[in-house]
């Protein structure tokens, strides 16, 4: 994968962007913890952007049995990675492709991994949050500025070819649901505001229209919203709207309910 040996401002998106970008690989180390990170399977199709000489795609399918498609800009290493594939014996399950990483089409993949300046991932971020609840995105070393990770895990890495201190540190993201707004059931509305992953949320019920039956606030995983603070919740966000699956008094007379976006 790709990754700059410095931290460098860069000044323009797009292709001229990545060019700023040298090729340096992910210690096989690391490869791995991104993989087992984003617990991928034989059902995932991993997205590499900035895919260098293929590494991450090729052990994607030959170690965990997923799909995957690399993306990277200089031609001799789409080159590599084709042979690499084929040494591999992996040729049927992945691609890779000679592009700008900002025009690749995400669509498909349930896995998105980067090894990319801050400021390139910064650019990537609304795409990726454009991808659906749930999708898994991981990140070596750089983070999502304050879209804040799921979860981050360094690691001793003894043959790291750049910095001073031999770790790395692997963070994962789940793309959260799109939540923010009013939401309506007969009798209650919840009005959620959504930060990337977190959220503040306020219940009112027909009981107590005048006060909020209850407020709380959480974190947003993938369709699934949690909070501990103040009170106990979990909501599940799917195709009918946004279910409550567990809430405290004084809002228990919503449980079970699901709560539909709308005008109350």
């Amino acid at each position: 994968m790709r990754l700059a040996a410095c931290l460098l401002l860069v000044a323009a998106a797009g292709a001229g962007a990545q060019d700023e970008v040298p090729f340096i690989t992910t210690p096989d180390k690391v490869t791995l913890a991104m993989l087992e990170l984003a617990q991928v399977g034989p059902n995932d199709h991993v997205i590499d952007l900035g895919s260098g000489d293929g590494r991450i795609v090729i052990t994607a399918a030959k170690r965990f049995g997923a799909s995957g498609q690399g993306v990277e800009i200089v031609p001799d290493l789409v080159r590599q990675s084709r042979e690499n594939a084929r040494a591999a014996g992996v040729t049927q399950r992945v691609e890779f492709r000679e592009q700008d990483l900002f025009k690749t089409d995400l669509r498909r993949a349930s896995v998105v991994t980067l090894y990319l300046l801050p400021e390139i991932n910064l650019q990537l971020r609304p795409r990726l949050l454009a991808l659906p609840a749930g999708t898994r995105i991981v990140s070596h070393d750089w983070d999502m500025g304050d879209w804040a990770a799921e979860r981050s895990v360094t690691l001793d890495v003894p043959d790291k070819t750049i910095g001073r201190d031999k770790t790395s540190t692997v963070h994962l993201w789940l793309v959260p649901a799109r939540v923010d707004g009013l939401w309506c059931s007969a009798g209650a509305s919840l009005r959620v505001t959504q930060r990337f992953g977190q959220f503040s949320a306020v219940l009112h019920t027909a009981t107590r229209r005048d006060t909020p039956a209850l407020v709380f606030d959480g974190r947003i995983a993938g369709t699934r919203l949690h909070a501990r603070h103040p009170h106990d919740a979990a909501l599940e966000a799917d195709a009918q709207g946004l279910r409550v699956l567990r809430i405290g008094t004084p809002g228990s007379a919503v449980a079970g309910r699901v709560f539909k976006r709308g005008r109350c």
